[in-house]
């Protein structure tokens, strides 16, 4: 749960206020109905749809999932899973209040371990969930993300990182992102060649 939930964090955190469900979505759907674990993942759910009604003036609808959010989360502690929940607790009232708010401040983020996480302070699984979330989320091409991310962990036991690099970059650089993912298609492409080239010597 862990790798998703900071996933899904930094993609929110990156602006992303739509996507960052996607990361939470499927490990929240296989935990007990009501159990601690599945009233936080849907209370960040919300927290995160109630952003982005707030932020394309769905006033109403901002305002009926900051009252439902704030339901599944009033009863766990003020952190929880490394969570700041007193925060998200303290945004949700604000924009129930005034929803419009949003158009006036900074939208308020999410902090994991006392720090707003972001894309650049991920584990590997983390990123590459991450990553896939944004390419879902586009229409970008998953199969490069998922070869990406594996070179990306084998680079690591050589202390190289440019893969980590091109992935984190794919999710912060949303004006960027088309130019960013040429250039990790152009990388993937290069490796598989290679793989490609050694599998047929023994063809």
């Amino acid at each position: 749960m862990d790798a998703a939930l900071q996933a899904g964090i930094a993609v929110y955190n990156a602006g992303e206020y739509h996507a960052a469900h996607d990361a939470w979505e499927a490990t929240w759907l296989e935990l007990d109905r009501g159990s601690d674990d599945e009233r936080f993942l849907h209370g960040l759910i919300q927290f995160t749809a109630a952003v982005y009604h707030a932020r394309n003036q769905n006033w109403s609808g901002c305002v009926g999932l900051c009252d439902s959010a704030i339901g599944y989360l009033h009863q766990l502690p003020s952190t929880y899973r490394s969570v700041d929940l007193d925060r998200v607790r303290s945004a949700l009232k604000m924009l129930k209040t005034d929803p419009e708010q949003i158009e006036r401040r900074p939208v308020p983020a999410l902090y994991y371990r006392g720090m707003r996480l972001t894309a650049d302070t991920l584990s590997l699984e983390a990123l590459s969930l991450a990553a896939k979330t944004i390419a879902t989320e586009y229409g970008y091409d998953s199969t490069v993300v998922a070869d990406a991310s594996s070179y990306a962990t084998d680079e690591a036991v050589h202390g190289r990182s440019k893969y980590a690099g091109l992935l984190t970059e794919f999710i912060l650089e949303g004006d960027r992102r088309a130019i960013v993912f040429t250039r990790l298609s152009q990388h993937v492409d290069h490796e598989r060649a290679k793989a490609d080239d050694v599998r047929g010597l023994f063809e």
